[in-house]
């Protein structure tokens, strides 16, 4: 389901955003490193009952705008559980969030739109904040051993 491309592009600005922790995180994978963080269940919980586990503790690299707890709750009443009910729905959502390869902060430039492991591409702007589909990044570079974690503060949604 995940592709091995890696996703080519071209280094430009950098956004500063605070660091998530030590370096010492680098040793996890994805999911290890999304668990211990404790503000990811609901998004743990989500790539569980999708049956993404494995593939996001795979080889990658990857990189996940991860969602955070918050994000989930502010999602209209009843549509994590919906989700939760409908695996290719859900699964569709969970991949929107993943692109191949390694993508730091320092990649990105403003405009830049990224493949999907969905196959949709997400557009990355670049101001006094950093958005991904209007979502705010605010914690980058979360490093783990396959790949990248870019905290976000809302769920993005495919077309």
């Amino acid at each position: 389901m995940i592709r091995n491309t890696i996703l080519s592009i071209t280094a430009a600005s950098a956004f500063a955003l605070p660091a998530f922790a030590d370096n010492h995180m680098a040793a996890k994978d994805i999911v290890d490193t999304a668990v211990e963080a404790g503000n990811f269940t609901t998004l743990v919980a989500a790539v569980e009952a999708a049956g993404l586990v494995e593939t996001l503790k795979g080889e990658g690299p990857f990189t996940v705008f991860a969602p955070t707890d918050e994000a989930f709750a502010a999602l209209p009443e009843g549509t994590v559980e919906a989700l939760l009910a409908d695996i290719p729905a859900l699964t569709a959502i969970l991949t929107y969030h993943v692109v191949p390869g390694a993508v730091m902060s320092t990649d990105l430039t403003d405009g830049m739109m990224a493949e999907t492991v969905n196959g949709q591409s997400v557009t990355i702007e670049l101001g006094d904040t950093v958005t991904v589909d209007g979502a705010t990044v605010t914690t980058a570079d979360i490093e783990a051993s396959n790949g990248v974690i870019h905290v976000i503060d809302a769920v993005i949604l495919p077309e």
